[in-house]
């Protein structure tokens, strides 16, 4: 049983992951890509940064809404039904 339990937290964070990876991945490139002007024009504000990588991750977001929400109940019904 406690191997279950074990195999059941290791199966919901890697589908975490997976959910997650999108976003954050945009999140990161969008954060470098913003770097690097800032490191050629000798801008350092920190809000350049900040406010373009909550868009381009709220935008990945609303755009794999639908992709997230087959993802998630897949999952919710193979842990529910014990598979």
């Amino acid at each position: 049983m406690e191997i279950d339990a074990v195999e059941f937290v290791r199966v919901a964070l890697m589908e975490a992951l997976t959910l997650s990876l999108p976003i954050l991945g945009a999140g990161f490139v969008i954060g470098l890509i913003i770097s690097l002007f800032q490191a050629v024009t000798q801008i350092q504000e920190q809000t350049l940064v900040f406010v373009p990588k909550i868009v381009v991750m709220l935008l990945v977001a609303v755009v794999l809404l639908s992709w997230l929400t087959v993802r998630m109940s897949e999952f919710a019904v193979a842990m529910f039904s014990g598979g």
